[in-house]
């Protein structure tokens, strides 16, 4: 679903299975709205876990550097800031330190979480100077609470509970599986309270 030109809303597409050449267009068409954040054109990438977000939000950012070199595009994961038991209250963290300033035109800094031994544990402060563009990619990257601020809601989405497990325990380890497990029961919870899929006209 795309935004009419008298709409005020932003670009919504369901990219699941897209390749470069569609996310190319998707791109185009992003870059074709002004910004909403500021000066900043916020893209967000939504969808369950193990759907292939991380990948489709770099892949959009390599066609965007494509059709506009030199300018700049930052890619944030919101699993910097989730943990096994809050996988989604992390948004004040985001406001305060990424959203906020990029707005008032001054640089992002928050505070990300290290995963490296598979418990995620206070890291490193992350700071980037206010891009053109902000790919922003995750569970409830897609929020409500981001109102007009968006200039695109992308939504990714692989078939099958079962098989969208098995690659999120592939990529972070079978210890992680009882993790993953209660991760997909509280993003499905948090998609209907927050209405992601009706928003977006996505199926159900």
């Amino acid at each position: 679903m795309s935004a009419s030109p008298r709409d005020p809303g932003p670009l919504a597409v369901d990219v699941s299975g897209f390749g470069p050449a569609e996310l190319r267009a998707v791109a185009r068409d992003a870059l074709s709205r002004p910004p909403a954040l500021g000066g900043v054109r916020l893209i967000a990438v939504d969808g369950p876990s193990g759907s292939g977000k991380t990948t489709v939000a770099h892949q959009l950012a390599a066609a965007l550097g494509g059709l506009r070199p030199g300018g700049d595009c930052e890619v944030f994961a919101t699993d910097h800031l989730a943990t096994w038991e809050n996988p989604v209250g992390w948004w004040p963290e985001l406001e305060e330190g990424v959203l906020a300033p990029l707005a008032a035109g001054r640089p992002a800094r928050i505070r990300v979480n290290d995963w490296t031994s598979g418990v995620p544990v206070p890291g490193e402060y992350y700071e980037f100077p206010v891009p053109q563009v902000l790919i922003i990619e995750g569970v409830s990257a897609a929020r409500l609470a981001l109102g007009d601020r968006l200039t695109a809601a992308l939504w990714v989405e692989l078939p099958g509970t079962a098989a969208r497990l098995e690659r999120s325990v592939a990529r972070d380890g079978e210890n992680s599986r009882r993790y993953l497990e209660q991760w997909q029961r509280d993003e499905e919870r948090w998609f209907a309270a927050d209405g992601t899929r009706a928003r977006w006209n996505l199926p159900t």
